[in-house]
């Protein structure tokens, strides 16, 4: 397990939430994390509780949302509140690119462009998520109100 916290995008992943909150720590778990049900499973959680990282292009220009475990995103919520007709999941090499994770490992910090973030409202069901940290077997728990501070997330009603 060492050898994923050594990993560049764990380390990045883990200073942008230690400089936030010192007492935050990265979980490695034995198995992976890599869809919502599997991190709910290995951490023993509710699913919704599960923070899934979705990045979005929209006409080139980036979107992250931040969605409930238990929730599909939607698109048209999307395009409405960005005011774009053109808006899609974001390609693996763009997710690669735009936020320097991998998908299934895909953390809402330490990305290497800044990118606007939404939060789903959906979330705030729950005193503590869990969101992905750089790795598809690393999570990190944040109370829900400090997730918000963390990202600087806008909360918006974005699932269908």
């Amino acid at each position: 397990m060492n050898q994923i916290l050594n990993k560049e995008p764990v380390k990045r992943a883990e200073k942008s939430i230690k400089d936030f909150d010192p007492n935050l720590k990265i979980i490695c778990l034995d198995q992976t994390a890599r869809t919502a049900q599997d991190a709910a499973t290995a951490l023993g959680c509710n699913v919704g509780a599960i923070v899934k990282s979705l990045l979005f292009d929209c006409e080139n220009k980036f979107i992250l949302c931040l969605v409930s475990g238990d929730k599909r995103c939607s698109l048209n919520k999307i395009k409405k509140i960005i005011n774009e007709k053109n808006v899609s999941m974001a390609k693996p090499e763009d997710v690669k690119k735009i936020t320097g994770y991998t998908i299934g490992g895909v953390s809402p910090v330490g990305h290497l462009v800044n990118i606007k973030i939404y939060v789903d409202s959906n979330l705030e069901r729950f005193k503590d998520v869990f969101a992905a940290a750089g790795h598809p077997n690393c999570v990190f728990k944040i109370e829900y109100r400090q997730l918000i501070k963390l990202t600087s997330g806008d909360i918006k009603d974005i699932v269908e």
